[in-house]
């Protein structure tokens, strides 16, 4: 069995108006991941996911692309705490 993994991810750059949210649901789906995306007041996108760990690094490793039209700076990644219970994933306002 594959260990879990969470991670708190914020991206910068050109990342709002461009579908990330969407996509990045749909490409945490996916891969099995559960968490959330939401936009953030400063322009920057703001994710967690959890699941099985090599599919948390292929998920913060495809941030860095992102849709067609982003332009991503930088992705900032930070250990999270996994929820107890989490499933799905969801976007935030």
């Amino acid at each position: 069995m594959s260990e879990i993994r969470s991670v708190a991810v914020v991206v910068v750059g050109r990342v709002q108006g461009v579908t990330y949210r969407a996509w990045t649901r749909r490409e945490a789906e996916a891969r099995g991941l559960s968490g959330h995306v939401s936009n953030r007041a400063d322009g920057a996108v703001e994710a967690a996911f959890t699941g099985p760990a090599d599919a948390v690094e292929a998920m913060v490793q495809a941030c860095w692309a992102g849709p067609p039209g982003a332009r991503v700076e930088r992705v900032e990644v930070t250990a999270g705490e996994p929820s107890a219970g989490a499933s799905g994933f969801a976007i935030r306002r």
